[in-house]
């Protein structure tokens, strides 16, 4: 599969999965792949094979209120048949719990280890949260923040999934398990209609 772009909102190895499940449902050969983000700002040609989506993409359009725009582009820019694979965490169990942060996440060892700490705020109503990300990197004198972005995302379950993607114009909607794919969060595979 080819790529324009390996989108730096993926999952370390979240390209190969989604490569994975493109292959297993369009066939073996080459695909072009292209990142949601790309396609939105106009920086790739279409149509494409696959239209890819990592995880804080699709609940952060839904917080401002473009998702189901984003996501019709999405079907429109595909071949026939062509494939949206998106990763969405679904938290919408989390909602009541309103947890603070998700576990950090640990990259690199010895001096290149790097930390990414997530810092979640949620709305009272439990549909949407505020989500503060931090990367840490060591320094000379110890720890340093390398970067922080700051965002909203709204909550999507299954059933806002579904319904988007149906309002979208994409076809044979599935979801795919973490369990079944290897990928952390469940992968929503769409088709734009032959």
């Amino acid at each position: 599969m080819t790529s324009v772009r390996d989108g730096l909102a993926f999952q370390p190895g979240a390209t190969e999965v989604f490569g994975e499940v493109a292959a297993a449902v369009l066939g073996p050969g080459r695909h072009r792949a292209v990142d949601l983000v790309d396609l939105l700002d106009g920086l790739v040609p279409v149509p494409v094979d696959v239209v890819r989506s990592g995880d804080d993409l699709l609940p952060r359009l839904a917080h401002d209120n473009t998702l189901t725009a984003a996501l019709t582009r999405a079907c429109r820019s595909l071949t026939p048949g062509g494939l949206l694979i998106a990763a969405v965490p679904e938290l919408d169990r989390l909602g009541p719990l309103r947890p603070t942060a998700p576990p950090p996440r640990v990259t690199g060892q010895g001096q290149d280890r790097q930390v990414t700490v997530q810092l979640w705020d949620w709305a009272d109503d439990g549909s949407s949260y505020g989500l503060e990300v931090v990367q840490l990197v060591r320094g000379q004198s110890g720890w340093e923040v390398a970067s922080s972005v700051s965002t909203r995302h709204q909550v999507l379950g299954a059933e806002d999934m579904e319904r988007v993607l149906a309002e979208a114009g994409f076809v044979a909607v599935q979801r795919l398990a973490p369990k079944d794919t290897g990928h952390p969060l469940p992968l929503w595979v769409a088709a734009a209609p032959r």
